[in-house]
């Protein structure tokens, strides 16, 4: 609930930035111009992919538009927000799996064609790996950090992330990251670059996440750009007469008793 409180908060906050005539006269315009106008209609953006999840009609959100306005402007609200507000939860998730569900029926064609693709295999996990450019350099382990370039899209071509627009490589342990990169980049050696086809449930699964639809297929081109040994850090000797892990019995000397 604390989720639709905070989302609450900002729709209010972008209401009274419209209230207040941040257009000049006739309301906001269509087009921001100014750098407030543009960061408002960022926070615009930002509000949309979090709601997304009640996958509303247009007639659904003029409802919404409705009670913002009543909130802003102090008018006697049309429902009552102790009885209807905490079902917010619940329709979310109503909305969400059904969505998912449609997501995931248009997605099935969407692998299978990609699965068909010259030089693509299908693992068993389901992940759809197509090396683009073969790497000679190191091959990341499970635990190594790797820095890579990438672009995310949607099954419809869409793009969703892309380092590449940032101007900046990401950099994260392998293990970290959504399960089709894990095995995906885990096959790629430095200089490789390779397409991941993700079903939904190796990437954001039923839930998704902003800007990505829950039960969505996703595609990533990744350039494996570096590989870093990500070393557990020293363990510190055990006293004699201590165990060396928790739970286990200590054999002379402080050295883990064999089993």
């Amino acid at each position: 609930m604390r989720k639709f409180l905070v989302v609450a908060l900002m729709l209010a906050v972008a209401g009274c930035q419209q209230q207040s005539g941040g257009g000049g006269g006739g309301g906001a315009a269509a087009t921001p111009q100014t750098d407030d106008q543009k960061t408002f209609y960022a926070l615009g953006l930002t509000l949309g992919r979090q709601i997304q999840v009640f996958d509303m009609t247009p007639e659904e959100l003029e409802f919404v538009k409705a009670g913002l306005t009543a909130s802003v402007t102090n008018k006697e609200p049309a429902v009552d927000i102790q009885t209807f507000g905490p079902k917010l939860p619940e329709l979310a998730r109503t909305r969400s799996t059904a969505r998912a569900e449609k997501e995931k029926e248009k997605a099935k064609g969407f692998l299978e064609q990609a699965a068909k693709e010259e030089g693509a295999v299908r693992t068993e996990s389901g992940l759809i790996y197509k090396s683009l450019t073969e790497g000679t350099g190191a091959q990341p382990g499970p635990t190594d950090i790797v820095k890579v370039n990438y672009r995310g899209t949607l099954p419809d071509g869409k793009e969703f992330d892309s380092s590449y627009k940032r101007n900046e490589p990401a950099q994260f342990p392998l293990n970290g990251v959504i399960k089709c990169w894990t095995e995906g980049v885990g096959k790629m050696k430095v200089g490789g670059k390779a397409k991941l086809v993700c079903p939904s449930d190796l990437a954001y699964g039923d839930r998704g996440t902003p800007g990505i639809p829950g039960g969505s297929a996703l595609v990533f081109e990744v350039e494996l750009l570096d590989v870093q040994k990500n070393e557990p850090p020293p363990s510190m000797p055990a006293m004699p007469g201590q165990p060396t892990a928790p739970g286990q019995p200590a054999a002379p000397g402080g050295q883990p008793a064999k089993k």
